[in-house]
């Protein structure tokens, strides 16, 4: 199979050859500071250049920012830039920037679509993560009760631009995912209510969702924390899967499947036992291995490889990947 063959294999509940060998969030940086005193070559830096060192599949990612280059930025981390619905007036010419896709790179993108060479994913700001980045993580909270039109206002604002970046898209190619950026659960679940998920969130995913479906694109939820719960949720409004299950969360793929059979995920191998030896690392293949067989699961580091894992680690980790995703292959032909 092509890469992009595999993956539509296994996203749609089909048979497929072996699992993608894939690192979808890239690494941290000192984990590539690390490796450049060990044994990686200090002339790769760039995300994709170090995935073909590594043999692994390419998954090709663009994320298109909903404020322009020029807006303003907080003056620390976790600040806003707005208060309120004036601030948000006098900001609103540098939000939602046009042609934010970039045409030249996409056509090339997609020409190794066609090939088959490659996955194409595109990622957006959600409907919980960009009012936050607006208001400031303690101001967005206190939005939803205090400032809730202005909340409307951003999301139907957030949600028109997201429609015109598929148009945009679309007139190039389609890509295979897409993400919304959310990270709107910790460790102990949800960082708000469901009823206001329905309230302030619900009307503009089931606006967005039922587009990308329409055109053959897996609307995916990237939320980092405990995403049991939320789970139900998303699946309601019409998105399709999540990533990256953080194990260290106490997110669990064998409950998630029971509970979501149809719903696709990506990540959870536990980057915590990276580091810890062969044994260690087979386990963790092992408890994930019988639910990707299924389908719709995809391996993945669940979140970028941390610098406490060394070239040697991570490459006795790719050996094992690529033993387990030929296991799971063969699982995915047997019948029943």
């Amino acid at each position: 199979m092509t890469t992009r063959e595999r993956f539509q294999a296994l996203m749609n509940f089909r048979p497929f050859d072996r699992l993608p060998v894939i690192e979808w969030a890239g690494w941290w940086d000192k984990t590539i500071e690390r490796w450049h005193h060990e044994a990686l070559p200090t002339t790769l830096v760039d995300r994709y250049d170090i995935c073909r060192h590594f043999g692994l599949d390419i998954y090709l990612q663009d994320w298109f920012p909903a404020v322009a280059p020029n807006c303003p930025g907080p003056a620390s981390h976790g600040a806003g830039i707005i208060t309120n619905a004036a601030d948000y007036d006098r900001i609103r010419p540098l939000l939602f920037p046009r042609h934010v896709v970039d045409r030249r790179r996409w056509e090339q993108w997609a020409q190794q679509q066609a090939r088959g060479e490659v996955v194409l994913w595109g990622t957006v700001e959600g409907f919980f993560w960009f009012p936050r980045k607006l208001f400031g993580i303690e101001r967005h909270l206190y939005a939803f009760y205090d400032q809730p039109d202005l909340m409307h206002r951003i999301n139907a604002d957030l949600t028109e631009w997201i429609l015109s970046v598929l148009d945009d898209l679309r007139s190039v190619c389609t890509p295979d995912f897409i993400t919304f950026a959310e990270d709107m659960s910790y460790n102990h679940g949800p960082m708000l209510s469901h009823d206001l998920f329905d309230e302030f969130m619900a009307p503009y995913y089931r606006r967005v969702a039922p587009v990308m479906q329409r055109d053959g694109i897996l609307p995916i939820i990237d939320s980092d924390g405990d995403v049991s719960v939320p789970a139900y949720w998303f699946e309601s409004v019409g998105l399709d899967g999540i990533l990256p299950l953080e194990r260290q969360a106490g997110v669990d793929i064998a409950a998630l499947r029971r509970d979501h059979p149809r719903m696709r995920f990506l990540g959870h191998y536990d980057k915590m036992v990276m580091n810890k030896g062969e044994a260690a690392m087979r386990r963790e293949f092992e408890r994930l291995v019988p639910v990707a067989a299924k389908g719709g699961f995809l391996i993945g580091c669940d979140h970028q490889t941390p610098p406490g894992v060394s070239y040697q680690d991570y490459q006795l980790y790719l050996t094992l990947f690529r033993e387990y995703a030929a296991e799971a292959g063969r699982r995915s032909q047997q019948p029943g």
